[in-house]
């Protein structure tokens, strides 16, 4: 039977404030927050409140027959309790009905993955931390930002316990294999891999309101008409797409909302049916093993990370970003911890892209008037924080004295948590004797 694998990305992006060289060193706050409010609350309003409540009657009047999934990064869930904490609540409802699942992502929605393995380990179980808190459920399937991917990454994932991997369907991965089967890692089968089919995702997200699009208008009939023509073994429809698709990039009056809620019952009506990304896995197997060895992503054409590390300003912001990892993660000061997390948001690099990505429609306004103006002012940002971190660990301690106190703090923790282990151990024995 064939099954739809629906999952949103939900990410809010934080803008930092003009910032001039004469306030590095004077100014430690770096965020547009008159701004920020401003995008929350239309992003809310506009579709985080709508498309939940409509999600939850979708669940409700279907009996829990439609099911839908969600990547909400740490950034994000940090704004919505911040400014809008009816966000939070409405996520709970959907997470009641146990129709909802929640992917582990990226807390900072960063490059870390490719950057700083550390670094990337630490949000990802930051992320899962705050999604428990919050949710009630600790996340087996793991999504990159962007769906960045590669073996090295998926190597490094496995190892954090996950059962699965999204990643893109792209044409030079992919080659004649279909993006709508369970594949697994190319070196550890045990990590499976989930397609997502990028031409159906970017039909709705990116193409729904073009009124020049040789397929518009795309009406919920069709869509489950092309699916129910592919070929009958092709059974697993991965459609996954940013959250922001609706209300945002395509707005109330583009038909959206009417889209999704006309779905289910033309997709039951041919026997197909919704799944969450756990339950894919446990009923179908993987058909074989795909090879990624250089990152890839859902970006653009070329499905690769030049979206944000395309350029010489791209690689000096990224790069200065991350020599900084080390001696911030052995600061116990949280607004530098904080600020480490905002400034690794992809999309500050983003900004400094210098050619246009065919898909990279935004759904709020560029804040900046030119990719060197978004250098500049990060950089500038990037200036005061290095400073900052360079007062807690001097730029005169050498990286051998970091690593091996790092390599220290690592084995004390490896002993706290075997000691742990050992005390959980003795209380359930005392229990049992008693």
């Amino acid at each position: 039977m064939k099954t739809i694998n629906l999952c949103f990305r939900v990410h809010q992006r934080i803008n930092l404030k003009r910032y001039r060289f004469f306030e590095i060193g004077t100014d430690h706050y770096y965020y547009d927050d008159y701004q920020n409010e401003a995008n929350m609350r239309r992003a809310a309003e506009a579709c985080y409140l709508a498309a939940n409540r409509l999600f939850l009657d979708m669940i409700e009047s279907s009996n829990g027959r439609f099911k839908v999934s969600f990547a909400i990064t740490g950034l994000a869930l940090e704004m919505f309790e911040q400014y809008f904490p009816e966000v939070i609540e409405s996520f709970r409802r959907l997470a009641d009905t146990g129709c909802v699942e929640f992917i582990s992502t990226p807390y900072a929605h960063s490059l870390a993955s490719v950057y700083d393995e550390d670094e990337f380990v630490r949000q990802v179980k930051f992320h899962a931390d705050k999604t428990y808190d919050l949710f009630g459920q600790r996340p087996t399937v793991f999504a990159n930002s962007a769906l960045t991917y590669s073996d090295e990454i998926g190597e490094c994932v496995s190892r954090l316990g996950y059962s699965a991997v999204i990643v893109e369907g792209a044409k030079h991965v992919m080659g004649w294999k279909s993006p709508h089967y369970i594949y697994s890692h190319a070196h550890d089968p045990k990590l499976k891999l989930i397609v997502r089919d990028s031409k159906l995702s970017d039909d709705i997200c990116y193409r729904f309101s073009q009124w020049n699009w040789n397929e518009y208008p795309l009406t919920a009939d069709k869509f489950i008409g092309w699916i129910d023509q592919s070929p009958a073994e092709e059974e697993v429809f991965n459609i996954s797409m940013g959250y922001e698709a609706l209300g945002l990039l395509n707005n109330s009056q583009s038909g959206i909302f009417d889209f999704f809620r006309a779905l289910p019952s033309f997709a039951f009506e041919k026997g197909i049916s919704f799944s969450l990304p756990s339950e894919v896995l446990v009923k179908r197997k993987s058909v074989g093993a795909l090879s990624v060895m250089y990152p890839m992503s859902w970006t653009d054409e070329e499905k690769d990370l030049s979206a944000w590390t395309g350029n010489e300003l791209q690689h000096e912001a990224l790069s200065k970003l991350y020599k900084l990892s080390e001696r911030v993660s052995l600061c116990s000061d949280l607004t530098i911890k904080l600020d480490w997390l905002r400034l690794q948001d992809s999309a500050h690099f983003f900004f400094m892209a210098t050619r246009h990505y065919v898909n990279s429609i935004q759904a709020f306004p560029m804040p900046y008037e030119s990719p060197y103006e978004a250098f500049m002012n990060y950089m500038n940002v990037l200036a005061d924080f290095m400073e900052r971190v360079k007062a807690q660990y001097p730029s005169s301690i050498e990286d051998e004295e970091l690593n091996a106190l790092l390599k220290t703090i690592h084995n004390q923790e490896q002993e706290i948590a075997r000691l742990n282990g050992l005390l959980k151990k003795s209380r359930r024995r005392t229990a049992e004797n008693e």
